[in-house]
């Protein structure tokens, strides 16, 4: 018969007390570089919209100075964002924290996994990076991406949650 007793919240784990993983510390410096070649296009595209258009129709503050104030915080958040970004793998589930302001925590169960792959940018393979990517059972509210973890350790995850679900399949 089946039964599923209540549990104490009390007998819960808290976060705390998980070993988060970080991500790989290369990660940071890829998002900067990353955002940095989209400010340079966008520095460049307005130099050059100053000089089709002419000076007499724009402000009089340049557009590429506007979008130099915008960028050095835009280049600077991936220092204070990436490392309060971390995973913890346990026997069940794989976990997953971001966010500085608004902070998500997503538990993925392995017995709802359906599809786990790895894949890279050419900028990730330039920092010897990967993605994780679970895809879950139920649609995509539930799938979950870690970007920023090493090549090898994204395999290694790839390969871990494979054989858990497939351990999850031949228990049932």
């Amino acid at each position: 018969m089946f039964r599923n007793p209540e549990i104490a919240l009390e007998e819960l784990p808290g976060m705390e007390e998980l070993d988060w993983q970080p991500l790989h510390a290369r990660y940071a410096r890829r998002v900067q570089l990353e955002r940095l070649i989209i400010v340079l296009i966008a520095v460049a595209a307005s130099t050059v919209s100053q000089f089709v258009i002419g000076p007499g129709y724009l402000p009089s503050v340049p557009i590429w100075l506007l979008v130099m104030v915008y960028a050095v915080p835009y280049l600077g958040w991936p220092l204070i964002s990436v490392p309060r970004r971390g995973y913890v793998l346990r026997d069940k589930d794989i976990i997953f924290r971001s966010g500085v302001i608004w902070r998500s925590v997503t538990a993925v169960p392995f017995n709802r996994v359906q599809h786990v792959e790895s894949s890279n940018t050419p900028l990730d393979r330039m920092f010897r990076l990967a993605n994780l990517q679970i895809f879950t059972a139920g649609g995509s509210g539930g799938d979950l991406q870690i970007s920023g973890l090493g090549a090898d350790s994204a395999d290694n995850l790839r390969v871990y949650i494979l054989d858990k679900v497939g351990a999850s399949i031949e228990s049932h």
